[in-house]
């Protein structure tokens, strides 16, 4: 008995010892106060509600819309949006990389918090490990609120012990809030794939993510608005304060810190490409082609990672797409992480034997950077090729006379990090959810149904260069049943029996599918 309870003191104590190494500081009180977006009274007082609705004279109950495809781009347009603010700066996020794109970024919020600019930066706490002292350095303006989303207290200081500190709770620490918004004094917003890092701005070269935003304006923000609202106010959304808190004047130094970090690279080639970016747009109408046309915003409910089990698929945004998207002619999905499972590869099928064309674009396993997801869709590929889904994955080697810079669809030195839906010849989806189980289950995921046959027909171009057979593998099923991948190489044709990609990616691959991790990806 006294061996046992020895045994029971030792245990308990050295759990005691690991939570206080795990934990760093206690989560401590601090106020957290419901705020919302603007009035529409207060959004038309701005300059961007001005514009938007000035913009919006001439098309009447439509909203505008433009697709940001380059890297640079994005990031220019996030910039802009940030130096025009007046009043709110509302941005939501994954992720947060720690590179010239985020600083840039950040020192750009730092300076709309000077002018009077109220700030709300809602990041995954995910995102947040490692990164505690600069967000609660970015609390401490008086006009910056951080919050973070299904937070632990504990091993906040690297990945390795919030991953430990994640075990006793996996059930509901693996369920994450992966939205993305940049909101404008919520009269324009930036809804799509990108988190804030390097190489989702062209700016991680040789290896960049190939990503698709939206910027919209017009009635959708409305409702995009108040789906960060809900998602700020929720219970899971906690003040950075609670874990980690600065001095009041720490933004002070995090301000100076940066702009003499940038300073000392405002010479490099990127920076230069950016100004190059942000005058033209400052000039422009902030993209290439402004479209105008129906807009829906969908989201899941922020309360769907503290759910027990998956929650019923009518509650979802997945859900909510399915019943909007019943395509009649075409239905092309573009995936960085494809895993249909039995039901959907069913569904996708019973489209395609009803004569719909229906084409997927994802990575193959080459360029995938995550191989244990491309195991779980591998199994899917030869009943669906067979019902006549045409499939095509990203290759993922340099072609000679590639710019490694260059980040568009298409281009060999990226991966593909897109989450779209083209329906028919007039409907886009764009959004931060993938094709697979995680997204539609346990991630929580925000986008925009548009309708438009010239974003359409963007849309269409971009992918079309993507799926090109100099940049892509196509798909094949011989008569055997076998997969073949064609592409061309230096202008040549060439045919591939065996899955291009590294012993080590073919094995993770493999080992997906013996765990059987599926419903997990």
């Amino acid at each position: 008995m006294r061996t046992d309870r020895a045994a029971g003191c030792l245990w308990r104590g050295g759990l005691l010892a690991l939570a206080l190494l795990l934990s760093g500081c206690a989560a401590s009180p601090v106020a957290r106060e419901h705020t919302t977006a603007l009035t529409p009274e207060a959004v038309a007082s701005t300059s961007l509600g001005r514009w938007a609705l000035d913009q919006a004279a001439p098309h009447e109950d439509l909203n505008g819309l433009a697709l940001l495809a380059d890297g640079r781009d994005a990031f220019a347009v996030r910039s802009l949006l940030a130096a025009r603010a007046e009043r709110r700066l509302d941005i939501q996020t994954y992720l947060m990389g720690d590179g010239i794109t985020t600083r840039a970024l950040l020192h750009r919020v730092l300076e709309a918090a000077e002018r009077g600019v109220t700030v709300r930066l809602l990041l995954d706490d995910i995102g947040a490990v490692g990164q505690d002292a600069r967000l609660a350095a970015m609390d401490s303006h008086p006009g910056i609120q951080v919050r973070v989303y299904n937070a632990l207290p504990l091993g906040r200081g690297h990945l390795v012990s919030r991953v430990l500190a994640s075990l006793p709770v996996a059930g509901r620490q693996h369920r994450r809030m992966h939205n993305k918004l940049w909101l404008a004094d919520n009269a324009l917003g930036i809804v799509g794939g990108r988190n804030l890092g390097d190489e989702y701005y062209s700016a991680n070269a040789p290896h960049n993510f190939a990503d698709l935003d939206l910027l919209v304006m017009g009635s959708v923000m409305e409702p995009l608005s108040r789906s960060f609202d809900l998602y700020w106010n929720h219970g899971l959304a906690q003040p950075i304060g609670r874990y980690r808190q600065a001095a009041p004047d720490a933004w002070q130094g995090l301000r100076d810190d940066l702009a003499a970090w940038l300073e000392a690279r405002s010479d490099s080639s990127y920076f230069s490409a950016l100004r190059e970016r942000y005058e033209s747009r400052s000039r422009s109408r902030l993209a290439d082609a402004l479209h105008w046309g129906e807009a829906e915003a969908l989201w899941d409910p922020p309360g769907k990672p503290a759910r027990r089990g998956r929650p019923p698929l009518a509650e979802t945004m997945a859900g909510q797409l399915a019943r909007r998207v019943a395509p009649e002619s075409r239905l092309l999905l573009v995936s960085a992480y494809f895993v249909p499972t039995e039901a959907g590869s069913r569904r996708l099928q019973a489209l395609a034997e009803a004569g719909i064309e229906v084409t997927v674009v994802t990575n193959s396993l080459e360029a995938s950077d995550v191989p244990v997801v491309h195991g779980a869709y591998a199994p899917y590929r030869a009943q669906l090729l067979a019902s006549g889904v045409v499939l095509f994955e990203l290759r993922g080697d340099l072609e000679a006379g590639t710019d490694p810079r260059d980040e568009h669809l298409g281009s060999s030195a990226s991966v593909l990090h897109i989450k779209a839906l083209g329906i028919d010849q007039d409907r886009l989806f764009v959004g931060s959810a993938n094709a697979d189980p995680r997204s539609v289950w346990w991630n929580t995921e925000v986008g925009v149904l548009a309708e438009s046959e010239a974003l359409f027909d963007d849309f269409m171009e971009f992918v079309a260069e993507g799926a090109s057979p100099q940049q892509s593998y196509a798909l094949e099923l011989d008569a055997r049943g076998r997969l073949h991948w064609l592409t061309l190489i230096d202008g040549r044709p060439v045919h591939l029996d065996r899955e291009p990609g590294s012993s080590g990616a073919r094995f993770l691959a493999w080992l997906s599918g013996v765990l059987g991790l599926e419903p997990w990806l």
